[in-house]
């Protein structure tokens, strides 16, 4: 009987434990989800979006309609370092995100974009500041 109460007692501790750990998992992520890009955790990210040549534009917009691409993409509180036409390519988007939100980046490219474009994924960084002072060093 004695036995019983401990087995008891420690299947309440593990479930407990599990019980907080999954709590305490589901608050870090919200908070990472609605962490801004700061200097010690941002990432920059540039999406090639490759135009399927072979249909009309009119078809691919539809289709990225209808997979709620706009909607979707991009997420709230992802800041648009750039977004360009490439003719011959298609779109090329630059973000600047906290790293904990590339992930769910990568999923609504995977889940509204995916069919009507090609893509690609670069991680980048700004080198403007230090391009600029190494230009003018060398003056």
């Amino acid at each position: 009987m004695g036995r019983r109460i401990v087995s008891v007692v420690a299947m309440a501790a593990v479930a407990g434990v599990l019980t907080f750990g999954s709590a305490a998992q589901a608050q870090i992520a919200a908070a990472a989800n609605n962490a801004a890009p700061t200097d010690d955790n941002a990432v920059m990210i540039t999406i090639f979006l490759k135009h399927d040549e072979s249909r009309p534009l009119s078809e691919l917009q539809s289709q990225l309609d209808k997979q709620g691409f706009y909607k979707a993409f991009p997420p709230e509180g992802i800041e648009v370092v750039s977004w360009y036409v490439m003719m011959g390519i298609g779109q090329v988007v630059t973000l600047r995100l906290p790293a904990s939100r590339l992930r769910e980046v990568n999923r609504i490219i995977e889940n509204t974009a995916w069919g009507a474009y090609r893509t690609e994924f670069y991680p980048t960084y700004d080198f403007k500041a230090v391009g600029i002072g190494q230009h003018d060093k060398g003056k």
